[in-house]
């Protein structure tokens, strides 16, 4: 576990005090919110470069390569190809020159893994049917087999959402799972921490530790192991069902990093707090994903049109 990944410490303040190098005034910064600062005397600018024991500064830093006038350029090509169907109040309030530059926290973790998975696969040997009409029932044969798998593997650079808030994935209030739409990131391409690089954007702070992103982590590398034996079993042309799984982490490498993107959000009024959306832009690749808010009634009536339409095209079919 890198220092900048270290727990959190419960009692440790976010404020944290600093002597100016260039006229020696003492400046407060909040690291709950920023981690640059501005001398309110001379204006120089510095930033928390050192880490500290409570896991408010990272390991690393990945900086934007996609600017502000590109990123707007591609959340309006975004937004114009779901305009016809768009909320009324979001294309009238649509300002995509609001769009911020976050940096967002994450686990950086390799992992050698191990893992077994066991369950049951079939194959078909004979498919009939019975009965006519409406009643017709079609039936199949299939040879049932005890599958079993093992397999050794490694993980480099996998990307776990190290903010409570950016990692709560309720659907019903937010869409953050928007922002695992933009990865990957090319994470090889980051530099060792240094504030200034935050000059202009904002920031959130990690508040999950190592411990809390295990459950996560683990569930990842089920899935990795899920997908490393699917080649293994294409013969059970039925399908494998597993039942059992086991995974052993043999060792992990945890870094705390700062990853780059570009975010227009807008709050769509209603019950229980409404729906926040958000459009996100990755600051390294310019991949561009996001959510806006609907018309019902419009897609309601575009149904329909194109059930009528099909149900036209039917019927002169049978003519």
């Amino acid at each position: 576990v890198a220092s900048g990944a270290q727990d959190i410490q419960a009692d440790a303040a976010s404020l944290m005090t600093f002597k100016c190098t260039g006229c020696g005034a003492e400046v407060t910064v909040n690291t709950a919110n920023a981690m640059t600062a501005r001398c309110h005397w001379c204006r120089h600018v510095f930033g928390v470069n050192e880490q500290v024991a409570n896991g408010a500064v990272p390991d690393a830093v990945l900086p934007f390569h996609i600017k502000k006038d590109d990123a707007i350029a591609r959340i309006r090509q975004f937004v114009d190809k779901r305009r016809l169907f768009a909320l009324k109040a979001f294309k009238e309030q649509f300002t995509p020159e609001n769009v911020i530059g976050v940096y967002l926290p994450y686990m950086i973790v390799d992992g050698n893994v191990s893992a077994d998975v066991a369950g049951h696969g079939e194959i078909k040997t004979r498919e009939y049917t019975q009965g006519s009409g409406d009643k017709k029932v079609t039936y199949y044969d299939a040879d049932v087999y005890q599958v079993d798998r093992h397999v050794d593997f490694t993980v480099d650079d996998l990307t776990l959402e190290s903010s409570g808030e950016r990692g709560n994935l309720d659907t019903r209030t937010n869409t953050n799972n928007i922002i695992n739409t933009i990865l990957p990131f090319d994470t090889k391409n980051a530099v060792k921490w240094n504030a200034s690089y935050l000059s202009g954007h904002s920031t959130e702070k990690r508040d999950r530790d190592v411990e809390q992103l295990r459950p996560r982590l683990e569930d990842q590398l089920l899935s990795i192991a899920r997908a490393q034996v699917k080649a293994s079993v294409n013969r059970y042309d039925r399908g494998v069902r597993w039942e059992q799984e086991r995974l052993d982490v043999h060792g992990t490498r945890w870094v705390s990093m700062y990853l780059p993107v570009w975010l227009y959000s807008y709050h769509q009024p209603g019950s229980n707090g409404g729906m926040l959306h958000y459009i996100a832009v990755n600051g390294r690749t310019g991949e561009t994903m996001g959510s806006v808010p609907v018309q019902q009634w419009k897609l309601l009536l575009a149904a329909l049109t194109a059930g009528t339409v099909l149900e036209g095209l039917a019927l002169w079919m049978v003519i």
